[in-house]
C-alpha cells in the first residue's frame, strides 16, 4: 500500500483539509436538538449528515492511500462553464429544486460530452425523480415549495 506517495503539498494538503473541514462539521452536527421519542418519526435531525460526512471522511481517506499522480492535471476549457452551471443552478433552485436538479444534471453531462439521450434523460429527470420519492417517502422530508414540488404537495 503506497500512502502519500509524490511530492506535490495538493497530494496531501487537501484531502487532510477536508477531513479536518469534515471532522468540525461532524462534531457541529452532534449540537442539533434531539428530536423526543414521542414525537420521533424516522432519523434523528443530525443522522443524515453524519452520514454524509463520514462517508465525505471516507473518500478522503481512500484518497490518501489510493491517489498515486504526482501533480494535478490542469484545468481543462470546461471548468469555468461547469462553474457557471452551479451559478445557473444556485438561482433555478429559487423557482424548484427539482427543477434546477434537473436541469443542472442534464446540461453537466451534455458539456462534459455525453450524447446518448437515454442517459441524458435518465440523468435529468428519472435521478431526480427517484431522490425526491426517497427523501419524500422513506425519510418523510418535504422539500421547499416550487413549480414542480406544488404539483405533489398540492
Amino acid at each position: 500500500m503506497q500512502f502519500i506517495k509524490g511530492n506535490h503539498p495538493a497530494r496531501w494538503v487537501v484531502p487532510l483539509i477536508i477531513i479536518v473541514l469534515s471532522a468540525l462539521a461532524f462534531w457541529q452536527s452532534t449540537q442539533f436538538d434531539r428530536v423526543p421519542p414521542i414525537l420521533k418519526r424516522g432519523m434523528q435531525p443530525e443522522d443524515f449528515p453524519q452520514i454524509i460526512i463520514a462517508l465525505i471522511i471516507f473518500l478522503a481517506v481512500l484518497l490518501l492511500i489510493k491517489d498515486t499522480d504526482e501533480a494535478p492535471e490542469k484545468m481543462t476549457g470546461k471548468v469555468w462553464p461547469s462553474m457557471a452551471l452551479m451559478i445557473a443552478f444556485a438561482l433555478v433552485i429559487e423557482i424548484d429544486l427539482f427543477l434546477g436538479l434537473g436541469v443542472f444534471s442534464f446540461l453537466l453531462c451534455l458539456l462534459w460530452g455525453e450524447k446518448r439521450v437515454k442517459a441524458l434523460l435518465l440523468v435529468g429527470i428519472v435521478v431526480p425523480l427517484i431522490v425526491f420519492f426517497f427523501f419524500d417517502q422513506v425519510f418523510e422530508i418535504r422539500f421547499p415549495k416550487g413549480i414542480l414540488t406544488n404539483l405533489w404537495y398540492g
